[in-house]
């Protein structure tokens, strides 16, 4: 039988509906999306922002991020994204800060401070609309230290994935 006129109080929402045809509308698919984390050796990073080298993919569905490179991602799909990144200190000794930043095209668009002495980490994330050809975004770490530290590896990353095309 088929439904040619669906009035809604006649629908019970907890049913379950078998469709044979194509359903549209119904959300998009958050593609393309990635998750990295850095890996290998030691990054050093001070009191100045510096890019974070992140450089081990856990998954990355178009192959949009540059985890070798110049550790950016660069989607193909124009649309607004959900982007976030974590940057962690290896010591908090000395430490009166600890910042993450996400930078489009080069410039800053996100950042969170985390201020104390045993600040150690630092999560930032931020929605941005990508062109889908030449937009990207990179995530940066800045330490207020009286000398540098490095990065504790598995425990700084970033991610990012479609919310919307439109």
């Amino acid at each position: 039988m088929a439904i040619d006129k669906i009035q809604s109080e006649s629908i019970n929402l907890a049913d379950t509906f078998a469709f044979t045809g194509t359903v549209t509308g119904a959300g998009e698919s958050n593609v393309p999306y990635f998750h990295a984390y850095q890996s290998g050796s030691a990054q050093t990073i001070g009191d100045a922002w510096t890019k974070v080298q992140i450089n081990d993919e856990v998954v990355d569905s178009a192959n949009a991020y540059d985890n070798s490179t110049n550790y950016r991602f660069t989607p193909q799909t124009a649309g607004k994204y959900y982007v976030y990144g974590q940057v962690t200190s290896s010591t908090s000794t000395d430490m009166d800060r600890c910042m993450s930043g996400i930078y489009l095209n080069g410039s800053r668009v996100s950042q969170t401070n985390s201020f104390n002495g045993d600040s150690s980490s630092a999560h930032t994330a931020t929605i941005v609309s990508l062109n889908g050809s030449s937009d990207y975004v990179e995530l940066y770490g800045y330490f207020g230290v009286s000398s540098s530290t490095d990065l504790q590896g598995r425990a700084c990353y970033f991610g990012a994935y479609l919310i919307s095309t439109t």
